[in-house]
């Protein structure tokens, strides 16, 4: 069984709902890899890694409405460029579990957004670990909690996460997990840029760039101990100074101004600034909420980046949210 983060921030695991309710929501959150250790590519084309993940207060919410067919629609900022068929992992998860259990995904899943689309930031991630739980609770199939870590992992390599929350160490592709201890909190700033950039094409330059310079590289990387010290402590100015990721000189090779982003972020009171993950999203880490309006407002006012949010850590994993009588959905695209 995969270990669920110890951090303060993990919600009671949600108990299933009945079969045939009227819908069901569930909120999951956005990722920071405060460490991200790339190690060299394995035979299969993937890399072992050593990725500290830290769940932000970012979040989408995908609600689970019975229906005749599976059917995704999704509303907020980015959806446009959000698919709305069997590629999504929402779709996916559905259709997972429902096979786990022998039925038919006969769901309508709604995506509200507000994680940036394609920004490395695990967004996708969170509405599939969403989607799962929300199917979980929708058709009363009571999953246990191994069992949904394993559907996860199908699904994507940041899907477990997404589902536990917290602060935790991926091993292998990040998908196996083990709860890390996280106190206080941390405040950040994130800098969205215009467009995405594709995973596999920046661990693509990440291995070029390597062999271009005869850099060694352990197949295994390990999480640097400093990193770990800091979340467990509560620590921004020592977790600034150990923040890394392996993945952003290939990041600032294919976008060379997601460096003036990192400059205008440090020099507005930053305390350290790093490329989200595989980017274009770049993340600061600051001393207080003070601090990061100013962070984020240097930021808009600098033109190196089409917004920028602030946000705290930790955050919990995917959670059922009590219905609100007096919400109205947000109305949403469509699959065509």
């Amino acid at each position: 069984m995969t270990p669920e983060p110890t951090g303060r921030t993990a919600p009671p695991p949600a108990r299933p709902g009945p079969a045939g309710s009227d819908a069901v929501t569930v909120r999951a959150h956005a990722k920071v890899n405060v460490q991200l250790a790339v190690g060299a590519p394995r035979a299969d084309g993937y890399h072992d890694l050593a990725n500290v993940f830290l769940a932000v207060g970012l979040r989408d919410a995908v609600t689970a409405r019975p229906a005749e067919r599976l059917r995704i629609t999704c509303a907020g900022p980015g959806s446009e460029h959000v698919p709305l068929d069997g590629t999504n992992l929402v779709a996916r998860a559905a259709a997972l579990l429902a096979a786990r259990h022998g039925r038919e995904p006969a769901v309508h899943l709604h995506i509200d957004k507000d994680i940036p689309v394609a920004g490395g930031m695990a967004g996708g991630s969170a509405d599939g670990a969403a989607a799962l739980l929300a199917c979980d609770l929708l058709w009363g199939t009571a999953t246990p909690r191994a069992e949904l870590l394993e559907l996860c992992a199908e699904l994507g390599s940041d899907v477990p996460f997404s589902l536990v929350g917290g602060a935790a160490l991926g091993r292998g592709r990040g998908e196996r997990l083990t709860g890390l201890p996280v106190t206080g909190t941390f405040h950040w700033v994130f800098a969205l840029a215009d467009g995405g950039l594709s995973t596999p094409v920046v661990y693509r330059e990440c291995d070029r760039l390597r062999d271009a310079a005869g850099e060694s590289v352990p197949e295994v990387p390990e999480p640097d101990p400093a990193v770990l010290a800091a979340l467990a402590a509560g620590d921004a100015r020592a977790l600034a100074g150990a923040l890394a990721n392996d993945l952003q000189p290939a990041a600032l090779a294919l976008r060379p101004a997601l460096a003036d982003t990192l400059a205008v972020g440090e020099k507005a009171g930053a305390l350290a600034g790093i490329v989200s993950g595989s980017g274009p999203t770049c993340a600061f880490l600051v001393e207080d909420a003070g601090t990061a309006g100013r962070v984020a407002a240097a930021l808009e006012a600098s033109g190196t980046c089409r917004a920028a949010r602030a946000t705290t850590a930790p955050a919990p994993g995917a959670h059922r949210v009590p219905p609100d009588p007096d919400a109205r959905p947000r109305p949403g695209r469509r699959p065509r």
